[in-house]
């Protein structure tokens, strides 16, 4: 119900489900999934524009538009149970799965809110609070970015230290450090290029082309010496061949110039065999010797031929060695030109980049020093800037005097009439105090801090003097935490104020595992009594 219009909401229990707000809608029909999804805007627009006001959301927003400030106030109002030990700011644990907006929020932005919802800042202050926050973080960013410059700027001195031949007695701190090793660095340049020239760039190019054509000679005759080697096995085998065909050419030649008689088997002699009848028959004599002669030839050719190749080959290699052993040398010698070369040119470019390097050294060294004047500049004009900022907290001392007068009462009710609490507004943020014989910080008096306080603007939200509804949840303010005593006396203090006024003021939860006052465990104080099991006994009556 909210200023007299009921409003049917669905908030479902997983993700990336539908959430729904009507107003005046059937809360049956949209649980059943009826309608378009809506999501909590419209709720949320309502209890702005109703109950904390267009402007208590823009204080709270700042330079978020996207942060809504019902949910920030019901964060507070509804406190986990683990942040009644840490700080009254903290509202929602670190551990938890809640997607409330004020996980995301500084200290600052929270203290901010508060004071918004118990109307202690002003636009004005608002404005001057985040101008300082967002100086605070170019403070923050600054200062890291000098520290890692520190490290750089020291890391690079030492290196060059090193690189010049100086140690770190020798250089002098600050600027003139600087100097001395810009001198060192020249030093090195002038000596490198006094070194000595070697042969010029052009007689290098030349050893290189006659390197080049002395290593094509020495390939060509290689491939000289294995074309011989190749062909040698082929002549020899050809003239093996030849050699093994000229007998029997030889016996033909002879038979053919004395033919044997094939009757009487008998040599005769060929004028008579012209003349002879018997034979008719003989040899062809021109033809038998024309063919000795060939083979008698190509064996000669062949033959001169492989004593050519060998004499060749013999020549070849003697050439092929003489041309590995000019090569070798050519390349031995542009291999001595070009170190010589390449390390009159290395000494003089790592004499240029210790020049540069020390350059790059002085940029740093000077931006190291216009960062940390600018820091300086920085840090005088927040503390300016928070002086005033003190002087508005002074304007707002009268609110927090307020909440003092509610928080003191509750201490002294909860704790005894010895002691004494206070609600303090510092430039450390929102410091709830309790006075036994000294601050206590121990931590059930943590707890009952938290607890006080949120009872204190409770208090002032009854009388209309906060911008929050007198609403409050303590969940789980157990005896183990409090003591049996202070326990009660919890209770007891609520029911009293309950008792102030005909109609109900306020509305004040407490879930607990300790038992109640007695007198209080009945209706209509204790609402619901809840248990691990059966599941018809948890809190939705059913298993999750």
């Amino acid at each position: 119900m909210l200023d007299g219009v009921c409003w049917a909401i669905v908030r479902p229990l997983g993700i990336r489900r539908r959430h729904m707000a009507v107003a005046g809608g059937n809360l049956d029909e949209i649980a059943a999934g009826e309608g378009t999804s809506t999501g909590l805007e419209p709720f949320l627009n309502a209890v702005e524009q109703g109950i904390l006001t267009t402007g208590l959301a823009t204080l709270i927003s700042g330079q978020h538009s996207d942060r809504r400030s019902w949910p920030i106030a019901l964060a507070w109002l509804t406190r986990d149970q683990e942040c009644r030990f840490d700080d009254v700011l903290d509202w929602r644990s670190t551990v938890s799965d809640s997607d409330s907006p004020v996980r995301g929020m500084r200290q600052t932005e929270k203290l901010d809110a508060l004071r918004a919802f118990v109307v202690a800042i002003t636009p004005e202050e608002h404005a001057k609070r985040s101008e300082v926050a967002s100086l605070d973080d170019r403070r923050r960013t600054m200062d890291q970015e000098i520290g890692h410059r520190r490290w750089e700027i020291e890391r690079s001195q030492n290196r060059l230290i090193v690189a010049l031949g100086l140690t770190a007695e020798e250089v002098t701190a600050g600027p003139f450090a600087i100097e001395q090793m810009r001198k060192k660095a020249q030093d090195h340049l002038a000596t490198a290029a006094k070194l000595p020239l070697g042969q010029s760039g052009t007689g290098v190019e030349i050893t290189r082309q006659e390197y080049e054509k002395a290593q094509a000679e020495w390939t060509r005759l290689d491939g000289e010496r294995i074309r011989i080697q190749a062909t040698i096995p082929l002549v020899e085998k050809i003239q093996s061949q030849l050699q093994g065909e000229l007998p029997g050419i030889s016996f033909s030649k002879s038979e053919a110039e004395s033919p044997v008689c094939p009757i009487c088997e008998v040599p005769i002699d060929r004028t008579l065999a012209e003349g002879c009848g018997l034979s008719h028959k003989l040899p062809d004599l021109e033809a038998c010797v024309q063919r000795w002669e060939q083979r008698k030839k190509s064996f000669d050719d062949e033959t001169e031929k492989l004593i050519g190749l060998r004499s060749e080959q013999t020549q070849t290699l003697q050439k092929l060695a003489l041309a590995k052993q000019h090569a070798d040398q050519l390349g031995d010698r542009v291999a001595a030109l070009e170190q010589a070369r390449d390390t009159r040119e290395g000494a003089w470019y790592a004499a240029q980049r210790l020049v540069d390097d020390v350059e790059r050294f002085a940029e740093l060294f000077g931006a190291q020093e216009n960062a940390t004047k600018a820091v300086r500049e920085l840090v005088s004009k927040l503390e300016t800037e928070r002086s005033l900022l003190g002087v508005f907290r002074d304007k707002q001392a009268r609110v927090f005097g307020r909440i003092s007068e509610k928080f003191d009462p509750i201490v002294r009710r909860l704790v005894g009439a010895d002691a004494k609490g206070q609600v303090t507004l510092s430039g450390n943020g929102l410091e709830p105090n309790v006075n036994m014989g000294g601050d206590r910080t121990t931590a059930a008096i943590d707890s009952l801090k938290v607890l006080a306080f949120d009872l204190a603007v409770l208090c002032l939200s009854i009388e209309g003097a906060t911008r929050v509804p007198a609403f409050l949840v303590h969940d789980s303010p157990r005896e183990a935490d409090l003591g049996l005593s202070i326990y009660h006396r919890l209770f007891r203090l609520v029911t009293e104020i309950e008792a102030f006024g005909e109609a109900p003021q306020f509305q004040y939860i407490i879930t607990t595992t300790t038992r109640p006052p007695e007198d209080l465990a009945v209706e209509p104080w204790l609402r619901m009594t809840l248990r691990g099991s059966p599941g018809t006994e948890r809190l939705l009556r059913r298993n999750l």
